[in-house]
């Protein structure tokens, strides 16, 4: 394994985990900013190491809230990384619109999905709104960030 993947994704991760402790209300809860540099950097890191690190990036989020759901945060994680993995290979497959679609949808609603099961029906109909929003902010400032972020890197990058 190459020590520059190795260490983009540490940054990757260390970056997601600053993002988590920027925390703004909505609705029920609060939106954490960890998923930005994640959904950033599927231009440079591969799908499966940027679902590693949205996953660390929740983590991070939920710790520094107290771990409100305890250990179905490990679940949210988990959802997590499925979410960012599958964005990367569409990144990765030149659907550049659909991606977004797909990871604000993913993690607004199906994200939640598993929770209307295992807590009740009312949790996920009154977090399916904070979690929508919480999706649209990460994913409207990455948006705005990943063009510039694809810019430097391409200069800067040693092959």
């Amino acid at each position: 394994m190459k020590v520059r993947l190795l260490t983009l994704t540490a940054m990757v991760a260390t970056l997601s985990a600053l993002g988590a402790l920027v925390k703004l209300p909505v609705g029920i809860g609060s939106a954490a900013l960890d998923a930005v540099p994640v959904l950033v950097s599927v231009a440079f890191v591969p799908p499966l190491f940027a679902g590693i690190a949205a996953s660390i990036g929740h983590m991070v989020s939920a710790l520094t809230i107290g771990m409100p759901f305890g250990p179905f945060h490990v679940l949210i994680a988990g959802e997590m990384f499925v979410i960012l993995w599958v964005f990367g290979l569409l990144h990765r497959a030149g659907n550049k619109r659909w991606k977004w679609v797909f990871f604000v949808l993913a993690n607004g609603v199906l994200a939640p999905m598993p929770f209307y099961f295992i807590i009740a029906p009312a949790f996920f109909y009154t977090a399916v709104p904070s979690l929508l929003i919480a999706s649209c902010l990460n994913a409207g400032i990455a948006i705005v960030l990943a063009p510039m972020v694809e810019r430097v890197y391409k200069r800067v990058v040693v092959k």
